[in-house]
């Protein structure tokens, strides 16, 4: 029977890697839970099977349930009733089933009734779900949005609100408004307080609202009166069981249609605030947004990897001319570079999720005991990581989704253009992710800083100080000049004085720092790897790391004869 997880041994490769020994360690405290928990790992090992049990089960629903559901899903869609949006029937049908599965509270502490999962399964688990319905893993996936309540809320809210997620409830985050989209600091959604009720209310619309009409809410709203910045802006709670939230409108979008989109009406909603007021834009926003970002990225890595079957399978069966069109150089030139892609964006997912996972593990034992110097240096070094790899991750993934579901659908031909095909839907799927939860445009915005102040540069020279196997040493040989290269353009940029030009030029230096990272990552892997993974991963090493030198060659001639003065030829005048 078909698997997921199991049927793609290169996300259990992701299980080996040599930090999650140290990340699993901080994730069980010393495996603690033991002692009380019968069902917690006692050491290493039963953690990582535990891993392997837990998205095992994951890809059989997937395979099993969701991908089965996932056309009539598409077909039907969420509708709205009474003010009340109403899922497409294969989704109560979903969600009954990963409820059944106990895939809820993935993130949660037991003492909640949660799994107590690191991000990097967690993003494992997305990955899964989301190459069997990208739009479901959405609603899935946004369970995501308590580990803000639980980093930042009351201990009553904790108790409150995160068993209901760990036994399946819903969620969402309430940000985005119809004049406030990237620019959150013009959310203007109001929060009074009632001080004979001893609550908050809130009044106003919320706009693109993912899972709007969810169980639980975290809610961006404008607290303090005359404010019009980000300063004036907290974060609130808001319970479906309160009622005076109705949805207005579903959008119907492009793509991803089993997840719902919808405008919603707040009318003297009765909310908690969430933390401290004046700090849900400054702070609150900003860890909410990582951990989506972050979903981001595995979702669309579940997306390359769904495209790459559909592709591939296709090119294998297809025959024109009387051969296989997989035998075709530019078929198989297409399928190489999906992989490549594939491989190398799925170890850059996992990668930042490790570095995520070690830096929040040291901050949740904070919450117990004090952190000792060597823990306190830990906890900043991988949190800058992981601020520094999120961007990149989120970024370049959600761009090789919408390629490799291109490419899906180019090899195909005219059946790709027809709806009974998978592809279209893959295609029109993957179009959001580099919009949604940051555009790739912010993505290089948040990332930028770590070009110009050689944080990037400095994390690739010390990968490059990494041993890689006999096999790898010519291929990693061919990225040290692609090094120089891109330290010379970025050099070049911040010689320029110009806000203007680096701004400008911000993107292609963007790709370059990612495509040399993903090359070095993916050049371990292949050193790491036994048997047909090895093989696997030196193939998809030798194509990325010619995809590499073609575009930082290309993009740092690009760099190196640009100026300010070249500005006005791409002025729309």
């Amino acid at each position: 029977m078909a698997n997921y997880y199991t049927d793609h041994p290169e996300i259990e490769f992701h299980l080996s890697h040599p930090l999650m020994k140290r990340l699993v360690e901080l994730k069980e405290d010393n495996f603690k839970d033991a002692a009380e928990y019968d069902y917690a790992p006692v050491d290493h090992e039963d953690a990582v099977e535990n891993y392997r049990r837990i998205l095992d089960i994951t890809g059989q629903v997937a395979a099993d349930t969701i991908e089965p559901n996932s056309e009539s899903v598409d077909l039907e869609g969420p509708h709205l009733e009474n003010g009340r949006m109403i899922y497409a029937s294969k989704t109560f049908e979903n969600l009954d089933i990963t409820r059944k599965a106990g895939l809820y509270g993935v993130s949660m502490p037991r003492r909640y009734g949660g799994l107590n999962l690191p991000s990097t399964v967690f993003s494992m688990m997305s990955e899964v779900i989301s190459a069997a319905d990208a739009g479901f893993q959405n609603i899935w996936s946004l369970q995501s949005c308590i580990d803000t309540l639980y980093e930042f809320g009351s201990d009553e809210q904790r108790e409150k609100y995160i068993p209901r997620i760990c036994k399946g409830e819903t969620m969402s985050m309430d940000l985005t408004e119809p004049d406030a989209g990237s620019d959150l600091q013009r959310v203007m959604l109001k929060a009074t307080y009632d001080e004979k009720e001893q609550c908050w209310r809130l009044n106003g619309v919320k706009r693109f609202i993912t899972n709007g009409d969810s169980d639980i809410h975290l809610v961006l709203a404008r607290s303090e009166e005359g404010t019009k910045d980000g300063r004036g802006l907290s974060m609130f709670i808001y319970d479906k069981r309160n009622g005076g939230v109705d949805v207005r409108h579903i959008e119907h979008k492009l793509g991803i249609h089993g997840s719902p989109t919808c405008e919603l009406t707040y009318k003297n909603a009765r909310a908690e605030l969430c933390g401290d007021r004046k700090l849900g834009l400054i702070k609150y926003v900003m860890a909410l947004m990582n951990g989506a970002r972050l979903g981001i990225a595995a979702q669309s890595v579940g997306v390359e990897q769904e495209a790459y079957n559909e592709g591939l399978a296709y090119a294998r069966e297809r025959a024109q001319f009387g051969e296989k069109i997989i035998n075709f150089p530019a078929v198989y030139d297409m399928l190489s570079r999906m992989r490549a892609k594939l491989d190398a964006g799925r170890s850059l997912l996992y990668c930042t999720s490790r570095y995520v996972d070690i830096y929040k593990s040291l901050e949740d034992i904070a919450r117990f005991r004090k952190l000792t110097p060597e823990e306190r240096n830990e906890m900043k070094q991988y949190s800058r990581l992981a601020d520094a790899f999120t961007p990149i991750a989120k970024g370049m993934n959600s761009e090789y989704a919408s390629q490799n579901a291109y490419d899906a659908i180019s090899i195909h031909g005219g059946s790709g253009f027809i709806m009974e095909y998978k592809s279209q839907r893959l295609y029109r799927d993957a179009r959001i992710f580099s919009i949604y939860e940051g555009t790739t445009q912010l993505q290089v915005v948040a990332a930028i800083r770590y070009v110009t102040n050689g944080t990037y540069l400095q994390v690739i020279r010390d990968m490059m100080q990494n041993e890689v196997s006999d096999e790898m040493k010519p291929l990693k040989a061919r990225v040290a000049p692609l090094v120089d290269l891109y330290e010379k353009a970025v050099n070049y940029v911040k010689e320029q004085g110009s806000q203007d030009v680096h701004d400008f030029l911000a993107r292609r230096l963007y790709d370059m720092t990612a495509e040399i990272i993903m090359c070095l990552l993916i050049l371990d892997d292949a050193s790491r790897a036994q048997g047909d993974l090895r093989k696997r991963f030196a193939d998809s090493a030798n194509v990325y790391v010619r995809m590499t030198e073609e575009d930082v060659c290309a993009k740092s001639y690009y760099v190196m004869h640009f100026s300010e003065a070249d500005l006005e030829s791409f002025k729309t005048k």
